[in-house]
């Protein structure tokens, strides 16, 4: 028996209650904002680090195609750079199904925004202030997405990089590292970075720093893509290795001068 003022939970009850897309059946981009979703608690399978750079032309992401599963580097083929519309471009680390859910909560809003028809489109400023809110959003649930997102983008001349971590701590910034990248390439990115700086040379900065993650990272794999966006649109690479060198002494004999230690 319902008491004064229950509804009955019914089908019908159930879907008024949550209204998705008229044309795609799910849920739009601002309902998610509202809508408590569980996906995961605690991250899983995790990516490594996301660098990002502003250059002469554009924006540079670099990103690896590492999966971990716990300590296990499971997954050697996970894309982790995607492009969001006309003028922007994501990265992110942590936890890949909820990247996954940040990049269809990313595609409706865009449909959204397409919908319109009114000759504008979302920039990077706009993607980032939304990825700002949802981030925040759900840690305020304590169930937060379990990412840090790189998104970088050029409109109308003027290049965009920001981050937002799984907390909603974000900023704007002329170079991005997440992860180990934030102690390892940052440094470097701080010497070596040149606000003019070529394609060329962005990417050749960009791979020194790959190549000291993947020495001293365990969870980075030596297979990436560099993604790069202009006014023209984004472009990310197809997979490739870098040229590494194990002939250092300290790797030949880690143990050496130990002798008796156990």
């Amino acid at each position: 028996m319902l008491r004064m003022g229950e509804k009955e939970h019914t089908k019908e009850n159930a879907l008024a209650n949550h209204v998705g897309h008229p044309l795609t059946g799910r849920a739009d981009a601002f309902t998610l904002l509202k809508t408590p979703i569980s996906h995961t608690q605690y991250p899983y399978v995790t990516g490594s680090s996301v660098l990002g750079i502003k250059y002469k032309d554009g924006v540079l992401l670099a990103a690896d195609m590492g999966g971990s599963y716990g300590s296990t580097l499971r997954y050697k083929s996970l894309e982790r750079l995607k492009p969001i519309g006309k003028h922007s471009l994501l990265g992110a680390g942590g936890e890949i199904s909820d990247f996954q859910e940040i990049v269809h909560s990313l595609d409706e809003l865009i449909l959204y925004d397409n919908m319109w028809d009114d000759g504008n489109s979302l920039g990077p400023k706009e993607v980032h202030n939304y990825l700002n809110r949802l981030m925040y959003n759900r840690r305020n649930k304590f169930n937060p997405l379990w990412n840090t997102i790189v998104l970088g983008g050029v409109k109308n001349g003027q290049k965009y990089l920001g981050t937002v971590n799984m907390i909603g701590v974000h900023y704007e910034e002329s170079h991005i590292a997440t992860g180990f990248g934030n102690h390892l390439a940052r440094p470097i990115f701080r010497d070596e970075w040149k606000e003019n700086m070529t394609f060329e040379e962005g990417v050749k900065l960009l791979e020194k720093c790959m190549l000291v993650l993947l020495y001293r990272d365990r969870s980075a794999v030596n297979k990436l893509q560099i993604a790069k966006i202009t006014e023209g649109g984004a472009t990310i690479s197809e997979p490739y290795a870098l040229k590494t060198s194990w002939e250092l002494s300290a790797f030949k004999n880690p143990t050496a001068g130990a002798e008796g230690s156990w």
